[in-house]
């Protein structure tokens, strides 16, 4: 049995700045899973790309990482293009992978499913009902709160969050989409109305902020890790999420997960691309 199974499409990710383009792998399944890689766990990750792109898996695969590979006649392929000022951001989907079905994923078993779908019609509500009946599931919402017209990405609301809510045992949101997904712009109200529907568990970050973490009615604050230098902060939340979820299944409590998270993130910023460390790398870091 895998101690954590995700599932989510890798991307095929084309950056344009004023000085260069460039492709490069990415998404929440290969940022998780490169941090994964670096834990001594079980872990399978499921996706689905074109033969185009299988040069994305087999480097997954190089790092010792099983992969699972659903055909798909496309890849998720997302075009970011920037401007003079890097904070401003517009992307577009070019193309899109096939849906993962729950049939797909009816004989697997893990202790933890965590799923990183990039736009809704990823992963359906029947297969985190699926999921559910199996482990608990962590969810990585930002996927759902988009929407692609003529190729442009927008935020959305998620039509269907009532109804696949009640079936997330920890659900991984920042403070923006937090605002989407609740309605509220304050996170306190925000996460009251999340518990309501049914998430036991809520992770928020908030970049060099930090985070924070909800269940139970019970709020705890966990700071950033920041080093010297940042180099590059894509898959950050990725990585928290990876470092968080390997903590828990571990039995360690929220405060101590959310500060090897939080540690493992900010390690990451250090060096661009996705995360490189090892464990002892994280333990030393957190000890400063």
């Amino acid at each position: 049995m895998y101690d954590i199974y995700c599932i989510g499409h890798l991307t095929n990710d084309k950056v344009v700045t004023t000085r260069f383009a460039q492709y490069m792998p990415g998404g929440t399944a290969y940022y998780f899973s490169c941090a994964l890689s670096k834990l001594p766990l079980k872990y399978l990750l499921a996706t689905a790309v074109a033969p185009a792109e299988m040069k994305y898996v087999n480097a997954l695969q190089q790092k010792g990482i099983e992969v699972m590979v659903q055909p798909s006649a496309h890849t998720v392929f997302f075009e970011n293009l920037y401007g003079e000022n890097p904070d401003q951001r517009q992307q577009n989907v070019l193309q899109q992978a096939d849906q993962f079905t729950a049939a797909q994923f009816e004989a697997v078993n893990a202790r933890l499913f965590h799923l990183g779908p990039l736009l809704p019609g990823d992963i359906s509500v029947d297969l985190i009902k699926t999921l559910a009946a199996k482990a608990p599931v962590s969810l990585d919402v930002q996927g759902y709160l988009r929407k692609v017209e003529n190729k442009k990405v927008y935020a959305a609301e998620w039509p269907e969050k009532k109804e696949a809510l009640p079936y997330i045992s920890i659900l991984k949101t920042d403070v923006g989409e937090l605002q989407t997904l609740s309605g509220y712009p304050d996170v306190e109200t925000g996460v009251k109305v999340l518990a309501d529907w049914g998430v036991k568990e809520i992770v928020v970050t908030n970049g060099s902020h930090g985070s924070q973490i909800f269940r139970d009615g019970a709020s705890y604050s966990i700071p950033a890790y920041i080093p010297p230098v940042i180099a590059d902060t894509t898959g950050c939340g990725d990585t928290y999420i990876a470092g968080y979820l390997y903590q828990r299944i571990l039995g360690v409590d929220i405060i101590n997960a959310g500060r090897f998270a939080a540690a493992m993130a900010g390690l990451k910023t250090a060096v661009p691309g996705a995360f490189a460390g090892t464990l002892a790398d994280i333990q030393r870091f957190m000890k400063g």
